[in-house]
């Protein structure tokens, strides 16, 4: 009976974690090219209630007589299915159609990779500079950063469909800036170190990032200006997993109430 409430224990604390991670995908619903996330569990140690014979011959039973121990949380998967692309009226919105992700460069000097293309322009040491939301340049597929040249303004800059980088003169002329949005692949993106801001960190799990423009054998990834990738969360999917998760807890507190029940009939036998 000890056995059952520590099983039935450790299946709360699993749903509760389950509970946690569905409830980070709905809060981050229209979160700017954020990825759904799945917690996945996996059964504890089984003990033998019996012998694996129980015959005088030493005959093997076909079958064990073996109990586990409940269960706990084994990871927390990250989906990269591509979400929906949605128009912006901003020129520094993008939207990533593959598997690429931008790379920005953090106050740390790291390298961190996202799927969120809200760019802005802002005044920086090297000058105007493309950078996300929470200022970290965004870097070109050389590593550097993607700065205004002198005399040209924000709104004459053009990014086309594979993300090359350049700009109007006042009568009409495009002039190409030999720069391109740095866009990289990862062997298993779901080993990437997520952290906030919509930002990935590099991994020995995710291996290291694949420039898209000088790897071999990607399939390279469109960026599209005046767009955004909304969140992939399937809000119905989610609300079912939520009321799964929420019947499972409830049945394994009805385990511990029983464990409990028993455990109170055992101890009044003597009465």
């Amino acid at each position: 009976m000890m056995r059952s409430l520590w099983s039935a224990a450790s299946g709360m604390i699993a749903q509760q974690t389950n509970v946690d991670t569905i409830s980070h995908n709905l809060a981050n619903v229209n979160t700017v090219g954020y990825k759904t996330q799945k917690a996945e569990f996996k059964t504890l140690l089984y003990q033998n209630l019996q012998a694996r014979t129980t015959t005088a011959n030493g005959e093997t039973k076909p079958t064990p007589a073996q109990v586990g121990l409940g269960t706990r949380v084994a990871d927390i998967n990250t989906y990269f299915t591509q979400g929906a692309l949605a128009a912006s009226e901003s020129n520094t919105d993008f939207a990533i159609d593959g598997r690429g992700f931008f790379a920005v460069l953090g106050d740390d000097g790291e390298t961190y990779y996202t799927r969120n293309g809200s760019f802005t322009w802002a005044i920086g040491p090297q000058g105007t500079t493309l950078c996300n939301q929470d200022g970290y340049p965004v870097l070109d597929s050389t590593g550097k950063n993607i700065v205004i040249p002198n005399g040209v303004t924000s709104g004459n800059m053009v990014i086309s469909q594979d993300g090359s980088v350049g700009y109007k003169r006042a009568d009409g002329t495009y002039v190409a800036m030999n720069q391109t949005i740095g866009l990289y692949q990862f062997t298993n993106p779901a080993g990437l170190n997520k952290l906030s801001r919509s930002l990935y960190a590099v991994t020995d799990a995710s291996g290291e990032a694949m420039n898209e423009a000088t790897a071999n054998g990607l399939t390279k990834s469109n960026v599209l200006q005046n767009y955004l990738e909304n969140s992939n969360v399937q809000v119905a999917d989610e609300m079912v997993n939520l009321i799964i998760a929420q019947r499972a807890y409830e049945l394994n507190s009805k385990a511990i109430q029983a464990s409990d029940e028993m455990l109170q009939q055992a101890n009044s036998l003597r009465r």
